[in-house]
């Protein structure tokens, strides 16, 4: 049994509930779970045992309820969960949300003992984290982490990186538990997060899941280079109608974006061609279903000069929660396996910016190897 709970009850983490249920009741085959059915820990395993949120409109409502709002055939397993109040430091400034969070009661270091305690009483194994984007900084240094913890600096934090710490004071008084980060807040790639997680038993996937056109670009850049080709100027963006793009109109968030979306091209390149990649906009008619474009112009044999134009309509929710059904499982085998810190094999192929700090994106194709090979399963490539 996988014990997850999930912090940000949005579209994302709606589908990854409702898609859940679906293939746990034999309504769903497991399309877009890149590893299926074939790890050792089942997705029939899998059990949600606990949600927060900071919208006031889903705080103390039932999950059935919440992720029904976003499908109506919504599972009637989620019934008897409650979304409970989470953290959320100005997360959703400039949304059209109000916000509710412990931090409106009480001190950021009371509300961590808080959700330790609400998660001890849950017995949590993994967390889930697909808050809002956020605008942030990381911390590079365990102590500033935890001055500003003791200091309430609000200012400073954000809402995951107050639950990434909250996360390492659980793991560390229960013998250990997973962050699955979901989003571009750097926990796996901040040095301070990382030499947290190693002395508390806690295992931290991230940072932010590769879905839709960002690893589509990263395969197309790793064949021009295995071929030789060199890349002129990438762009490549997506429009949305769903609230995280709305929360990207924020210059800030959006930088954060940015910076993950961008790390791909020296990496798998071998020099920084000129590019655009970013989210540029949002369109509410879009809704979840976003808008993707892509230009490539390279340099071939005898210089001839070529081009790679793609467009598409990618559902961007159900893109990222397929994924977390993969995650949630390699997060449970990782604490059985004692990986405290952070796992490279996994992040390399899950997240667009895979942690530890300073390591490269690589070909797709050989980080889906390389996850097969941490997760004992054959290879399917190579």
């Amino acid at each position: 049994m996988v014990r997850v709970v999930i912090l940000g009850q949005g579209y994302v983490a709606s589908v990854f509930a409702s898609g859940l249920e679906k293939i746990k009741a034999g309504k769903l085959e497991p399309y877009g779970v890149p590893l299926g059915d074939e790890l050792p820990i089942k997705i029939r395993d899998i059990e949600i045992v606990g949600s927060y949120d900071v919208d006031a409109s889903k705080v103390g409502k039932d999950l059935h309820e919440i992720v029904k709002t976003y499908d109506p055939e919504a599972p009637e397993s989620l019934r008897g969960i409650t979304v409970r109040k989470g953290i959320h430091l100005g997360s959703l400034r400039n949304l059209p949300i109000k916000a509710t969070g412990l931090e409106d009661e009480m001190t950021l270091e009371e509300a961590v003992d808080h959700l330790v305690e609400e998660w001890k009483d849950l017995k949590a194994e993994v967390f889930v984290n697909v808050c809002t984007t956020e605008a942030f900084r990381p911390f590079e240094s365990r102590e500033e982490l935890e001055k500003a913890i003791a200091g309430d600096d609000r200012e400073r934090l954000t809402a995951t990186q107050v639950y990434a710490y909250a996360i390492a004071r659980y793991a560390r008084e229960t013998g250990g538990a997973a962050l699955v980060n979901a989003i571009p807040t750097l926990i796996a790639n901040d040095p301070a997060f990382v030499e947290l997680a190693r002395e508390s038993n806690m295992v931290i996937f991230g940072d932010d899941g590769a879905t839709g056109a960002t690893p589509l670009t990263a395969d197309v850049l790793s064949h021009l280079a295995q071929r030789n080709r060199y890349v002129l100027d990438i762009a490549q963006f997506n429009i949305g109608g769903n609230n995280d793009f709305l929360a990207l109109t924020d210059r800030e968030r959006n930088r954060s974006k940015e910076f993950t979306k961008s790390s791909v091209v020296k990496d798998l390149l071998g020099y920084d061609a000129p590019h655009y990649i970013k989210p540029t906009g949002f369109l509410e008619p879009l809704g979840d279903r976003k808008f993707i474009a892509m230009h490539i112009e390279y340099v071939s044999f005898n210089g001839a000069r070529d081009e790679v134009v793609i467009t598409g309509r990618i559902n961007d929710s159900p893109a990222l929660a397929g994924l977390l059904v993969d995650l949630t499982r390699l997060g449970k085998m990782a604490l059985e396996r004692k990986a405290f810190g952070t796992v490279y094999e996994v992040n390399a192929f899950y997240m667009k910016n895979p942690g530890p700090k300073d390591a490269r994106n690589i070909p797709r194709i050989i980080a889906h190897e390389k996850v097969r090979s941490w997760a004992g399963l054959k290879p399917r490539w190579l």
